[in-house]
This record gives structure tokens, sequence and C-alpha cells, in this order.
């Protein structure tokens, strides 16, 4: 198997994609379809149990959840745009 630094394409985690705030971004866009990505969690442990597309009635999130999440992505964005560059120039 390949080195993982030179695969084409490396799995990332629930909890990284939500954790770095792309799963509120990408869930502002699905909800103009009335769509979400859900995540199930486990209250006791606060493990990811199952995640799943659903229809829903609500549309967007707070202020306060949405600056959170943008904050987030620019913090992945500073820590990791010189590998996304280069990959961009590949």
């Amino acid at each position: 198997m390949a080195d993982n630094e030179n695969r084409m394409v490396k799995e990332m985690s629930w909890e990284d994609f939500r954790n770095n705030g792309f799963l509120l971004i990408i869930n502002q866009f699905l909800h103009i379809f009335g769509i979400a990505i859900c995540v199930e969690i486990d209250k006791d442990t606060d493990q990811i149990l199952r995640v799943f597309p659903a229809r829903v009635k609500f549309r967007g999130f707070s202020e306060e959840s949405t600056s959170k999440a943008y904050v987030r992505v620019s913090e992945y964005m500073d820590k990791n745009a010189k590998e996304l560059l280069k990959e961009a120039k590949e």
C-alpha cells in the first residue's frame, strides 16, 4: 500500500470534519434544498454513532455557531495552506 502522504485520497474522520467547521459550512449549503448531514452522538461518551443525510424543515444556524465554524475553517486553512497550495499545483 502506498504511503499515506502520497495517496490521492486521505480519509478524514467525521470528528475532524465536524471539529474543523466543515459540517456546518456544508450544511448551510444543503439547507437551501431542505437537506442536512445529521450526526448522532452518544451523550455519555461524545462518540459519533452514525452520520446520515436527512430531509429537514429548518434553515440556517445561529450567528454564534456560524462564526465559530468560520474561525475553525480559517484555522484549518492557516494550518494546511502550504500543503493545499502544493496539491493544487500538482
